[in-house]
């Protein structure tokens, strides 16, 4: 916790700087959540980094609880709140384990580059699945590290060694469809722009 806390904080910076991978494929996802959206949906994005997903999203709900490890990213994003005139996002440090949300209280979560980078993803799929009312959805947006060239499953390690890279869960494909299936979910769509990624909007 304390090692991936301080590599985020490290890398807030550089990670406020980089630009978008791919602009297309960005815009598609933010275009595919905001049909989940209501004026009055209550929405928690966890692993927000440095909040620009949760700014775009904001003027089509009520409220966004938008939460991350990094404080230093959480400061970025703030910055970024006050700058638009953004009200309605409320951002708070720490992981879902950390922070205490009333039991089915969110229409809307979101958790978008982060499973791969969590180490119990099914303790954090039960969590999303008990803070969602009934007919809530889960969207989320996933490496695929398990299906990725073993060049690279071979890469990572050596690259978190040096200090390069942060935790990385090998998820497959099947891997965590089956993960939110056992959890509760049932997939309502899902869209792999590129062998290496999967999005997936899952409904309670």
């Amino acid at each position: 916790m304390k090692a991936s806390r301080e590599f985020w904080d490290k890398s807030a910076p550089r990670y406020a700087k980089s630009p978008v991978r791919d602009e297309a494929v960005y815009q598609e996802k933010l275009a595919i959540t905001q049909e989940y959206f209501r004026p009055d949906s209550s929405v928690l994005e966890f692993g927000c980094g440095t909040g620009s997903t949760a700014l775009v999203h904001a003027p089509h709900v009520r409220q966004i609880i938008a939460t991350d490890i990094s404080q230093k990213m959480l400061d970025i994003a703030e910055q970024k709140a006050r700058d638009a005139g953004v009200e309605n996002i409320q951002f708070q440090q720490g992981t879902l384990n950390d922070l205490s949300f009333d039991k089915e209280c969110f229409d809307v979560i979101l958790g978008l580059n982060i499973l791969h980078l969590l180490e119990d993803v099914d303790a954090t799929l039960a969590t999303v699945h008990k803070l969602l009312k009934p007919g809530g959805v889960f969207v989320s947006s996933t490496a695929l590290v398990g299906d990725l060239f073993f060049l690279w499953r071979f890469l990572i390690p050596v690259m978190q060694w040096v200090g390069m890279a942060p935790y990385v869960n090998t998820l497959s494909k099947e891997a965590l469809l089956s993960k939110l299936t056992r959890a509760g979910f049932s997939i309502e769509r899902e869209w792999q722009p590129n062998k290496a990624s999967i999005f997936i909007v899952a409904r309670k």
